[in-house]
């Protein structure tokens, strides 16, 4: 009898030993783990509704069937892009090299090939559903909103440094940035739309080049400009 008991006292010993690592046993912190994800994911899903409020309340549309339903997509494409990218981290992407350039994939290259991966239903839901309540002009000041307004801000300092840019170079110009800025409302966080936007940038640059335009050298010019500028302010008002 005494034998029997130290085996079951021994065995069930051995079985509890997983439960009480670190001092902690496993299924409180599973449930502590879990009360903080959903207090986290509530805390978004406030954060992603005020900012579909505050956009929708700039356009002005004085009909509130129309605000909710418009609001209502916005919440719902906002909460489907975070959630894929948080189900859907970088390390998801194996490392390796872009074969466009041969450079290793960073981890933000490996999170916008992870998010590039989402059903193109999401993107479709999301411009279909503005396009239902809203005008075209509607819809880009959305669009500007989830991008926080890199098509203007782009094309300005295309402005600024492409001397004399014609109306056919900035045409052309803002194709390009309005394609980026509708695949890039898609990603979660700035650098992800930064990294889009950077991409259409290119086929700016090569499309000015290809028209008889040296982006290098335009670009070369420009910062020399704006180091020549402060070093003559700096000189005019020479510090004491």
């Amino acid at each position: 009898m005494k034998i029997n008991s130290i085996i079951y006292i021994a065995v069930v010993g051995f079985l509890m030993l997983p439960l009480c690592v670190n001092g902690q046993e496993p299924t409180k912190y599973s449930v502590k783990s879990e009360a903080s994800l959903a207090e986290a994911k509530a805390k978004s899903d406030l954060e992603q509704e005020k900012k579909a409020s505050g956009w929708v309340a700039l356009l002005n549309l004085n009909d509130a069937a129309k605000e909710a339903r418009v609001k209502d997509v916005i919440i719902t494409h906002l909460k489907t892009i975070r959630d894929w990218n948080n189900d859907h981290p970088y390390t998801t992407v194996p490392a390796g090299i872009n074969p466009a350039t041969g450079n290793i994939l960073n981890n933000l290259d490996r999170q916008v090939i992870a998010n590039s991966a989402m059903p193109k239903s999401v993107h479709e839901a999301l411009m279909t559903g503005l396009r239902k309540d809203l005008t075209e002009e509607q819809v880009e000041s959305v669009l500007d909103k989830y991008t926080v307004g890199k098509v203007a801000f782009t094309m300005n300092g295309y402005k600024s440094i492409v001397p004399n840019l014609t109306k056919d170079e900035e045409a052309k110009i803002l194709v390009y940035l309005k394609q980026a800025r509708e695949q890039a409302v898609d990603y979660k966080n700035m650098n992800q739309i930064s990294a889009i936007f950077e991409i259409y940038k290119t086929k700016c640059e090569q499309f000015l080049n290809s028209n008889g335009r040296s982006w290098k050298a335009m670009y070369k010019a420009y910062t020399d400009s704006i180091k020549a500028a402060k070093a003559a302010k700096a000189a005019a008002n020479p510090t004491k």
